[in-house]
């Protein structure tokens, strides 16, 4: 049976995520800020959930070895780096380069960016145990400038794409491969009501939802994809084209 790790599981693309990898009879260890979902109380394949503060260094080290504890230093098949934090004003304006605080600025990388590299370091061995994968989550905020999205949010998205490319060169040696998928409007907590406004920029006329982004990373975690690596797939109804 394979095991998978995805971060930031207790709602939204990582919930949706977990539930997909159980379906397809995957175990699964979660991490997030969060209290575990209740579902992991009842399926026996979730392995643990287990509360981490990915901002916190000392945090995603205790993280790490609490799941190679149960991994039992064997195999891991796939890691999801999704956790993400995306800072809001509470009267709606962007926080771009010029307003919002730095620290604020410090913890969105360590969230988006840092914890990602950290995990994947952190779990290296068991990837190559397992002749694994790892899927970062990235964004179509990296890509262009979001009207919403805040500027710290959009560049840690853009530098993990980037990242995604090294650990794609570094990992195959380890014969891991690394890819990223990248969303674009999907209905979750995230999104506002002024998202509604962006609807007519996709061309499948529509949000999507957190199982369309499941699906792709289950593919990308998949048998189906053994030959596929450093790629960066587009989740976003055709937004990107625009």
């Amino acid at each position: 049976m394979k095991t998978v790790i995805i971060t930031g599981a207790s709602r939204g693309i990582g919930h949706a995520t977990a539930l997909l990898f159980l379906e397809r009879g995957w175990r699964i260890i979660t991490c997030a800020r969060g209290p575990a979902p209740e579902e992991c109380a009842t399926e026996a394949n979730w392995l643990a959930h287990i509360p981490t503060d990915l901002s916190d260094s000392d945090s995603v080290k205790a993280f790490i070895a609490e799941a190679g504890k149960l991994l039992e230093g064997g195999q891991l098949h796939a890691l999801v780096n999704n956790a993400g934090l995306s800072p809001k004003t509470p009267f709606k304006e962007r926080l771009g380069c010029l307003n919002g605080d730095l620290e604020a600025w410090r913890e969105v990388f360590e969230i988006n960016f840092f914890a990602a590299l950290r995990l994947s370091r952190g779990f290296a061995s068991a990837l190559h145990k397992g002749q694994g994968a790892i899927v970062n989550i990235t964004s179509i905020a990296g890509h262009y400038i979001h009207p919403f999205a805040g500027s710290a949010y959009s560049i840690s998205k853009a530098a993990l794409s980037a990242m995604t490319r090294e650990m794609a060169g570094e990992f195959a040696a380890l014969n891991v491969r690394v890819n990223a998928v990248a969303p674009g409007e999907i209905e979750t907590s995230m999104i506002q009501p002024e998202y509604e406004a962006l609807i007519p920029r996709i061309p499948l006329d529509r949000m999507g939802s957190p199982r369309d982004v499941a699906s792709t990373v289950y593919y990308l975690c998949s048998e189906d994809s053994t030959y596929v690596t450093g790629t960066e797939i587009w989740v976003t109804g055709g937004q990107h084209m625009y």
